[in-house]
């Protein structure tokens, strides 16, 4: 009998050893899953207000239309993006766009003083904080969920239960500096 409770006790410790890592994988799973999804609503709030800034700078500068249909087809490329180097490629992308697009609107004065524009320009830059801080919740996210599954012996249950590390949202070398908005 006492072997039985031996084994049995050894069974239900080694159990409960194996689901208390996997429940702290899924844990740390959800918590990144969740921290992509803060990123997604700022990124929709950013491509909610980029027609509204071409239309009101198409206004002022209607002979710049290459700029204003690469912006929007950027726009529509990030909202396409897959995957988190996709998005962060899209962005980087989408960012420079916007940049040339705002260095556009300082040959016209009258749109710098425009109310519209101004609001639309102060939200975005709101947005481009908002997202810079969901950016840096997920990747402190994805750090503590790889470093959880590459640490021993966490990395031999995550091998065999099948979690992967997740990929950092980095800004390109490019992107390192946020969209100027300021006149």
């Amino acid at each position: 009998m006492t072997p039985l409770l031996v084994i049995g006790g050894a069974v239900v410790a080694l159990i409960a050893f194996l689901a208390g890592y996997y429940n702290r994988f899924i844990q740390l799973t959800n918590k990144v899953q969740s921290a992509w999804s803060d990123i997604d609503t700022h990124l929709k709030k950013r491509y909610d207000l980029i027609p509204n800034l071409v239309n009101i700078i198409k206004g002022y500068a209607s002979h710049e239309q290459e700029t204003f249909e690469n912006v929007v087809k950027l726009r529509n490329q990030a909202q396409q993006a897959s995957g988190t180097k996709d998005q962060a490629n899209a962005e980087t992308m989408l960012t420079g766009a916007l940049k040339s697009m705002f260095a556009l609107s300082e040959a016209y004065p009258d749109l710098k003083a425009n109310t519209n524009f101004l609001d639309l320009q102060e939200t975005l830059k709101k947005v481009e904080d908002d997202i810079n801080l969901a950016r840096r919740y997920y990747n402190g996210a994805v750090q503590a969920y790889n470093t959880a599954i590459q640490m021993f012996p966490a990395n031999i249950l995550a091998n065999i239960f099948g979690f992967k590390d997740a990929d950092f949202f980095e800004a390109e070398v490019g992107e390192r500096e946020n969209v100027s908005t300021e006149f």
